[in-house]
């Protein structure tokens, strides 16, 4: 198997008090590193609107999710046997207007606002910090 896709939330919102765009992380459930929720197309969905339920699921946040993706990364996904799947992720801005106090995976993720320069600190995919480093300079939706 090589060569698969997913799609993935990048969760944002602007900083109450100062302003500025923050990006909301969340862990993986086997090693607990930081990532934007992410998963696997589902089929008769558009990809973005797949990529607004992840976030739902994994982060409990729901807003405006941008149907044109801000780009991708690839990384090695570990299958259950021991061997490496090629994937790569097609990236979707979701302007977060509500955080839910309860979703499905509250019990097994952690999930934490940061600015968009420790997102990129924090991730481990390359080209994911490309796009998260995208962000260091917006102050607030594009127009």
């Amino acid at each position: 198997m090589s060569g698969r896709r997913q799609v993935a939330a990048l969760p944002v919102r602007q900083d109450p008090k100062s302003g500025r765009l923050e990006v909301l992380l969340v862990t993986t459930l086997d090693t607990g590193r930081w990532v934007i929720p992410k998963g696997w197309p589902w089929p008769n969905r558009p990809d973005h609107e797949a990529a607004a339920e992840e976030a739902r699921e994994e982060a409990g946040v729901v807003g405006t999710i941008a149907k044109k993706s801000v780009g991708s990364y690839s990384y090695g996904k570990r299958r259950k046997d021991g061997s490496v799947t090629d994937v790569t992720v097609q990236v979707f801005r979701l302007d977060v207007a509500e955080e839910k106090k309860s979703w499905p995976e509250k019990k097994r993720r952690r999930r934490e606002w940061v600015a968009p320069d420790e997102a990129a600190e924090r991730v481990l995919e390359e080209g994911l910090k490309d796009i998260l480093a995208g962000l260091v300079k917006v102050r607030k939706k594009p127009g």
